[in-house]
């Protein structure tokens, strides 16, 4: 078994040993996990909406979500403001959800309202990158 396949099984034997108990392989992103119109109803109800494509198994997306949970941890105003939406990579890569937005890659951050991308970021961990999408977001719903 390769490392990707290894992470995305989250073997608890093996996943528990290499990652003390599982944590990495498989610690929950920060948001609701996209499930077919979700994204869509938040916009339509008038929300904005952070929208992250991630996989468990990225180490990029990792270093993502230790920015954003810190991010709305110093912010709380965040979580009042947006709705967050994790869509998972491996499992909806080559849906409309993906493919209608023209997501590249995993590790790909954006920020909608209505019928409006404000903003995207494909694979940057920078706290000030983030931190800038998300004032976005912040300033759109406001």
């Amino acid at each position: 078994m390769n490392r990707r396949e290894l992470l995305k099984t989250g073997c608890a034997t093996a996943g528990g040993a290499l990652f003390g108990l599982g944590g990495w392989a498989t610690a929950a992103r920060a948001g609701e996990a996209y499930q077919p119109g979700l994204i869509d109803a938040y916009l339509k109800a008038g929300h904005t909406v952070f929208v992250d494509y991630s996989a468990t198994w990225c180490s990029t997306c990792k270093a993502q979500e230790r920015v954003i949970n810190a991010l709305r941890s110093e912010n709380p105003a965040y979580d009042k403001a947006m709705k967050f939406v994790v869509v998972d990579w491996d499992r909806w890569s080559k849906d409309k959800v993906t493919r209608s937005r023209r997501i590249p890659r995993r590790s790909t951050l954006i920020v909608l309202k209505g019928n409006d991308e404000l903003g995207r970021i494909v694979a940057g961990t920078s706290k000030a990158e983030i931190k800038a999408l998300l004032d976005r977001g912040l300033a759109a719903a406001s």
